[in-house]
């Protein structure tokens, strides 16, 4: 099949977005499938936990090399590469005869995703004119915004009709299709330097310090502050960090270019991402929790909250790309981040008598916002960089994220666990009904106190959003 330079874009970009959007699935689904999956394997649900933790550290210690894999391999290798991981992660996921092979293919799974997530930006911000990236970005969003959102969802559906490996299943046909159709539509371009330098310090130093911090943060939010598991890896974590970010200054070959950051338009939009993540991925573990805690309704009535704002995420991430394109980011943020801060703030006022539909039309509001930002400030923030570090950009915006959207996720649900624990104690009675770790009886307090940190991160965003995004 013959493809004009346009076609092969459009086929290289739709296989990109397309498998960035279920590694982005991939790595939810499973939150509604644990009680299968530990039924299977006979295992408790803390071990259960890490086909979530697993994926998520993956994640985070995957994207950092995919600069070097960009510089060694063409585009068209790196997306059969990680087709190849995911296919394999899949077919062992769906045959899985322990927990542990189990483990080993979701380790395999969030490589691929690991190196599709810089891919989707990379290929937005390089391969389309100037005045179409930011629709393209919009686009690339759903494969952030959209996508992990209404992973839960079809997890609880599958899980309660066909099983949890029906997922593996369906999982592996689509990543077949995308398979023969890199090898039929994509060119294979020659834009790669055959001689790139690795530098393992740089490597162990990145993954020992986002792992670290990613392995903190995931402690955090089912354990005390003061516990090992919690503070050691933390601490670890920093300094590496630390430590790889000095070494990337001085040495030749840097495994990530921290030029990036001499960029005006790079800063800003790294600061309000973070703080946007931080924001809104804690929500999605928090408020369920409230809507069968204190609310006392059902996990139905839970997964009912989100699903129109998975469907607003779904139109509003393209339409906020192609503003971008039509009136600049800065009106486009601003109106986003307004959305998301009113969102945010309105649940610092709900209580156990708030109806479902109130808390849906809240939920709906913070996603117009999350919708609304997701692609204009990755194009906003890459649109600053040269063509040759526009993935360095890519890399460190999206474990950067990852780390944020973790810290902010294990602060919210420390607020939850020690405030309701306080609450319980003073005053039993007035605590609700929901039990966390371990039983502890919550009131609607600990909550609204989440909601509000949730507030100062969407906050920062708007003030970021007015001060810096012009």
């Amino acid at each position: 099949m013959h493809l004009s330079e346009k076609g092969h874009t459009y086929a290289l970009f739709a296989i990109v977005v397309i498998t960035c959007a279920l590694g982005s699935l991939t790595q939810t689904v499973m939150n509604s499938m644990l009680t299968e999956v530990c039924d299977d394997f006979a295992i408790d649900a803390a071990q259960g936990q890490w086909v979530t933790t697993i994926y998520m550290l993956t994640m985070g210690v995957t994207v950092p090399v995919v600069t070097y894999l960009a510089r060694r391999f063409s585009l068209k290798r790196l997306v059969y590469l990680a087709l190849g991981f995911y296919l394999a992660g899949s077919v062992a996921g769906l045959f899985a005869p322990v927990f542990a092979v189990l483990i080993a293919a979701r380790v395999l799974q969030a490589i691929a995703t690991g190196i599709t997530l810089p891919l989707v930006q990379s290929v937005a911000m390089t391969r389309f004119p100037r005045e179409r990236t930011g629709t393209a970005m919009g686009i690339g969003g759903i494969a952030m915004g959209f996508a992990p959102n209404i992973g839960p969802l079809i997890g609880g559906a599958l899980a309660g009709s066909w099983g949890w490996r029906s997922f593996y299943i369906i999982l592996a046909g689509l990543l077949a299709v995308l398979w023969v159709a890199n090898a039929v539509l994509v060119k294979s371009h020659g834009d790669h330097d055959t001689r790139p330098v690795f530098d393992y310090p740089s490597f162990v130093q990145s993954t020992l310090g986002f792992g670290g911090l990613l392995l903190g943060a995931s402690n955090a939010a089912t354990m005390p502050l003061s516990a090992p598991s919690v503070w050691l890896p933390a601490l670890l974590g920093a300094v590496f960090i630390a430590v790889f970010v000095r070494r990337q200054r001085v040495i030749a070959h840097p495994l990530i270019c921290l030029d990036i950051f001499a960029s005006r338009h790079y800063r800003p939009g790294f600061v309000a991402q973070n703080c946007l993540f931080a924001s809104f991925m804690g929500i999605t573990l928090v408020l369920p929790l409230f809507i069968q805690g204190p609310c006392h309704m059902t996990a139905l009535d839970a997964g009912i909250a989100f699903i129109p704002a998975t469907v607003v995420a779904l139109f509003v991430n393209p339409l906020a790309g192609v503003l971008v394109d039509k009136v600049g980011a800065r009106a486009v943020c601003i109106t986003s981040s307004v959305f998301l801060t009113v969102g945010a703030a309105s649940f610092m006022f709900v209580g156990p008598g708030t109806p479902l539909w109130v808390l849906t039309l809240l939920q709906g509001v913070r996603a117009v916002g999350v919708s609304g930002l997701v692609g204009p400030l990755n194009s906003y923030g890459l649109s600053g960089l040269s063509g040759g570090l526009v993935m360095d950009g890519s890399a460190f915006f999206a474990t950067a994220r990852q780390v944020c959207a973790s810290l902010g996720t294990a602060l919210m649900m420390l607020i939850v666990t020690v405030v309701g624990a306080a609450v319980a104690v003073a005053d039993p009675a007035a605590a609700g009904a929901a039990a966390v770790d371990g039983g502890a009886s919550l009131s609607a307090l600990p909550y609204q106190l989440a909601f509000a940190l949730s507030t100062l991160f969407a906050a920062a965003v708007l003030v970021t959003a007015l001060w810096k995004i012009r």
